[in-house]
């Protein structure tokens, strides 16, 4: 609930600011202004139908209209984010004036040509933005661990968090992360979390499971559930992650060669879940052990029982700026890969989005493991 009245704080307040600034830059004419003024009518008329009538509407009117909506709320963040450095401009100027006399003669001018400059750097913005979001990058990170694996060299691990499969993420991103993930040949998937983003429906209707089995992998594929699976019928979920061919862990631990342990935590919604000193009775400590677990709120948890891999995703890396410079007020680990002691994590940005279809500063990614040990 919180979610969605911020969402509606945000359209009201950004758009009634952004308005009035707009109408102040515009010429007064009708032809200028009606415009701006039937825009965010529409919008909001838009928006609100969406909130109120989302139950009701079919799929694709609903992928449209929060297309349109979420494209115009990240857009109205970076509008705002502008006019309120140009109030600070203008503030400075009351203190001390110091425009040049050619602006003060041509400052309707002025105010206009900022109104464009604005709208087009922010469009531009948003087009960059989308490309980070469904372009996923495949970053490569080499962890050298101190136990050796047995008789096998080395591990390849490709790893997805955060898919958010919903109205906005369907069947062909996901049939896009398979390949890329697939091309890289890796020895074992892992997913860490929130595959769903709200509810079930669109997944199962689209048949997405049947994308997911094409996952290929030898020692298999292992997932975790992450805070959005506990959003909505949670069940419903999990029954259908039964049917992608991937072996759900909830407080679990696995072998999946013999060689190294597995242990995919339950997400911490789940205040009840078992610890990780609980999940490590009987595990034999001197075989590697890789512990996948949505949130990193408590990755020094891997770290203080000696664990070698964490694994985490949640964050998205901010998703958009400057949310990355502020996470790091919550998080310890925010994203990337991270070593103490002789833990190594990393923290996945994400292969997918939350919410809208769009990253300012970050990248989604497919991020590929390359496990052995320390002194090859």
């Amino acid at each position: 609930m919180k979610v969605f009245l911020t969402a509606i704080y945000g359209q009201i307040f950004l758009n009634a600011y952004i308005f009035w600034r707009g109408y102040q830059a515009l010429p007064r004419r009708k032809v200028a202004r009606i415009p701006l003024i039937l825009f965010f009518v529409v919008e909001l008329l838009l928006y609100f139908t969406g909130f109120i009538f989302y139950r009701d509407l079919p799929d694709d009117v609903m992928r449209l209209i929060m297309l349109i909506c979420n494209t115009w709320y990240v857009a109205s963040f970076y509008i705002a984010m502008a006019l309120v450095g140009l109030e600070a401009v203008r503030l400075s100027n009351r203190i001390y004036p110091w425009y040049p006399t050619f602006v003060k003669r041509h400052w309707g001018n002025v105010k206009l040509l900022l109104f464009a400059l604005i709208v087009l750097s922010v469009t531009g913005l948003m087009i960059k933005g989308y490309g980070n979001a469904v372009n996923p990058v495949v970053r490569y990170v080499d962890v050298p661990l101190s136990k050796p694996m047995g008789e096998r060299e080395q591990l390849k691990i490709a790893m997805m968090s955060d898919l958010h499969i919903g109205v906005l993420l369907g069947k062909k991103n996901v049939q896009h992360f398979v390949e890329l993930c697939n091309a890289e040949h890796p020895d074992m998937v892992v997913i860490a979390g929130d595959i769903m983003d709200y509810e079930s429906r669109q997944a199962e209707q689209s048949h997405v499971e049947e994308v997911l089995r094409q996952l290929q992998a030898p020692l298999g594929v292992y997932m975790v559930l992450g805070n959005h699976e506990y959003r909505a019928n949670r069940m419903a979920k999990i029954r259908w992650l039964g049917k992608t061919g991937g072996t759900l862990l909830v407080d679990s631990v696995v072998s999946p060669d013999s060689t190294f342990y597995l242990i995919g935590r339950d997400d911490v919604v789940n205040r009840n879940r078992a610890s990780l000193e609980t999940l490590l009775k009987g595990v034999n400590m001197s075989k590697p052990v890789i512990v996948i677990d949505h949130q990193p709120k408590f990755a020094r948890d891997v770290v203080d029982n000696h664990c070698d891999l964490g694994l985490f995703g949640h964050t998205h890396n901010g998703q958009y700026w400057p949310a990355p410079l502020l996470l790091r007020f919550v998080f310890e680990f925010v994203y990337g890969y991270h070593v103490v002691n002789d833990t190594h994590l990393y923290v996945s940005s994400g292969i997918g989005f939350a919410g809208q279809p769009f990253r300012i500063g970050t990248r989604s990614e497919l991020v590929i493991l390359r496990i052995m040990n320390n002194e090859q």
